[in-house]
């Protein structure tokens, strides 16, 4: 456990002692700020029209504003993802220092898993910016507390799986660019099987539907923890990282 956290204490600061994390945060807050923004304005000015209309239902901050701005930030790790997963491995393959982990006295699932936590802990300083902006709404509303947090524990599961399936495609080239290609790519391509299969009712299709990232999250955007979603991105990031031990076996054969 203690080689774990070394390697992911050496992952966090080669995040931040480069650009990279403060860009992605920066990034992040930048744009969830201002969709944060334009749902607010919109949400007071709809609250005055129904007033001046002479009343009618209360609305909701969390089904007019939280819900589907954390829907939006689940869309924006898209392109988050594959920039923090590119250099996990293809840059210790480009710069040579993948044959000096490989023989050092640490196992290639704490090579794996420490990459992964760092990454993860990245990703969390990430949705850490979006967390300013909502609490703001707390300050000056009455939204549910408990849909918000469920809705964060979907995005912190659906990250984590998008960051192993991104570890994994890291240890196949050592080129971060061609790394984070083909990551933003598998990643859009989960997130689009929703919308190949929204017509169709097929075992097929079905199968094809419950493979897409977008239908385990939309339960818990609407606050609802359901096992089989949770059961979904456990069983996909063990997966990934399973596939990414069996890359590191190959990596510390050829080696």
């Amino acid at each position: 456990m203690r080689s774990v956290i070394l390697i992911c204490r050496k992952e966090l600061n080669a995040y931040f002692t480069s650009p990279i994390a403060y860009m992605l945060m920066a990034f992040f807050a930048l744009i969830f700020g201002f969709v944060l923004f334009n749902a607010t304005r919109d949400f007071i000015r709809f609250s005055f029209q129904m007033q001046a209309q002479g009343g009618g239902a209360p609305m909701s901050i969390n089904d007019q504003i939280i819900t589907p701005l954390l829907g939006f930030a689940s869309t924006i790790t898209l392109f988050l993802v594959p920039m923090i997963t590119m250099r996990l491995f293809a840059e210790e393959k480009r710069s040579g220092t993948i044959e000096l982990l490989l023989t050092s006295p640490v196992t290639d699932l704490e090579i794996i898993l420490g990459k992964w936590l760092g990454a993860m802990l990245l990703f969390l300083c990430i949705l850490a910016m979006s967390m300013i902006n909502v609490a703001l709404l707390f300050a000056w509303g009455k939204p549910d507390l408990k849909p918000v947090l469920v809705a964060y524990l979907g995005l912190i599961l659906q990250g984590g799986c998008l960051l192993a399936i991104g570890a994994f495609i890291s240890t196949t080239t050592k080129n971060q660019i061609i790394a984070g290609g083909v990551t933003f790519f598998v990643c859009l391509m989960l997130w689009l099987l929703n919308w190949f299969t929204a017509n169709d009712t097929g075992a097929v299709y079905q199968v094809i539907n419950y493979l897409s990232i977008v239908t385990h999250f939309d339960n818990f955007s609407k606050g609802v923890v359901e096992s089989k979603d949770v059961i979904f991105y456990l069983s996909m990031i063990f997966f990934a990282l399973f596939s990414t031990s069996r890359a590191m076996e190959s990596l510390r054969w050829r080696s």
